[in-house]
């Protein structure tokens, strides 16, 4: 308990999920958690969830992260109201699977722009306060699509923007070390979000018998990305910078059959 006692950390993507559950987790151990989503419905029952619980949260919502003047505005805010910014996880992101031959530009753009561009602008926003701060820490969110290809799901966008995040981690990390700002990035394989239910799971899709080929035999729950991103994001990972924990129950690290 209390790992994150007396930080500021802002989340993306609260309103559900794998934010959501992040959220509860970094305001149970001490932070005060300032969140944002284009759902507005979800971010306040988050809200409502974690102060119920005793921690202290505020959302924004619905914003764009794509906006840069709303970004900057939601961080600037944070950071006036709260005194300060400690932490910033880059969880948010939406994207659109599909084979190179069937996707249009209009697609591309949408994931680079909701998966990428979203990451940058956030980021860019919080560094100045991070460098007043003395320091903190960054958390992106890659993906095991980032480090491998597939032959089940077609999504060569999703596969360019998780690739970038994840060498973005490492242009931050030589960036921020200088400044005692520290960037990592958690790469999940299969988690059961309402996202992945909606998708990749269903009954009709072609992975939604996945957790066969997983080593550990099943699906893996948004609580295990927020302990991973928990340790990642503390100061118990203060030698820890450029790193890409992948964190998918061994699904990357053996080969199919």
């Amino acid at each position: 308990m209390n790992r994150l006692a007396g930080k500021v950390a802002l989340v993306t993507g609260t309103a559900g999920g794998q934010g959501r559950a992040a959220a509860q987790l970094f305001a149970a151990e001490g932070a005060v958690v300032v969140g944002c989503d284009l759902g507005a419905a979800g971010s306040e029952e988050t809200v409502r969830l974690v102060r119920d619980a005793g921690g202290r949260m505020d959302a924004t919502a619905p914003l764009d992260l794509s906006d840069e003047g709303a970004v900057q505005a939601w961080v600037d805010d944070a950071a006036a109201r709260h005194g300060g910014i400690d932490l910033l996880y880059n969880n948010a992101g939406a994207t659109r699977f599909s084979p190179i031959a069937e996707t249009s530009y209009a697609d591309w753009s949408f994931v680079l722009r909701h998966e990428l561009d979203i990451v940058f602008l956030a980021t860019r926003a919080a560094w100045p306060h991070l460098v007043a701060r003395g320091g903190g820490a960054i958390l992106l969110v890659g993906s095991t699509a980032g480090i491998t290809g597939s032959r089940t799901n077609t999504r060569i966008a999703h596969t360019a923007t998780k690739g970038g995040v994840v060498a973005m981690t490492r242009q931050l990390a030589a960036e921020g070390a200088p400044h005692g700002i520290r960037a990592n990035c958690v790469s999940p394989g299969m988690i059961r979000t309402p996202a992945t239910e909606s998708d990749v799971l269903r009954a009709d899709h072609p992975m939604h018998t996945i957790a066969q080929a997983i080593p550990l035999g099943r699906i893996g729950d948004p609580e295990e990305i927020a302990r991973c991103a928990l340790f990642l994001l503390s100061d118990e990972a203060s030698y820890v910078t450029g790193a890409n924990l992948v964190v998918d129950g061994g699904w990357s690290a053996i080969l199919p059959g």
